[in-house]
């Protein structure tokens, strides 16, 4: 006789929402690192290049405020410090309409 399977354990989703506080490093000019600390804003596209959309932090260098665009294909990584829950949508149900005869 067999053991009985092993349960799945269910893993939460990750989902990079705005709103969270992240760490990012992207790309920079001769072959170094850009860090970035901040709160992640969204997506933007510029002339057909998407990119992330980060509310720096202020730490150093970098001004407290000051929003960073990082084309995606910049991007090395991409570190979750604090995440922000989405706000779940809200479904309702579709309106009853009368039926033919009701």
């Amino acid at each position: 006789m067999s053991p009985p399977p092993a349960e799945k354990s269910k893993k939460a989703t990750v989902q990079l929402t705005a709103g969270s506080r992240i760490h990012l490093r992207s790309a920079g000019p001769d072959r170094t690192a850009i860090e970035s600390h901040g709160t992640f804003r969204g997506l933007v596209s510029i002339a057909g290049d998407n990119c992330l959309s980060v509310e720096l932090d202020g730490t150093p260098p970098d001004p407290k405020g000051r929003i960073r665009l990082v084309p995606l294909s910049a991007v090395l990584a991409i570190d979750i410090v604090e995440a922000h829950l989405a706000e779940e949508e809200k479904r309702r149900d579709p309106p009853t309409s009368p039926g033919y005869f009701g």
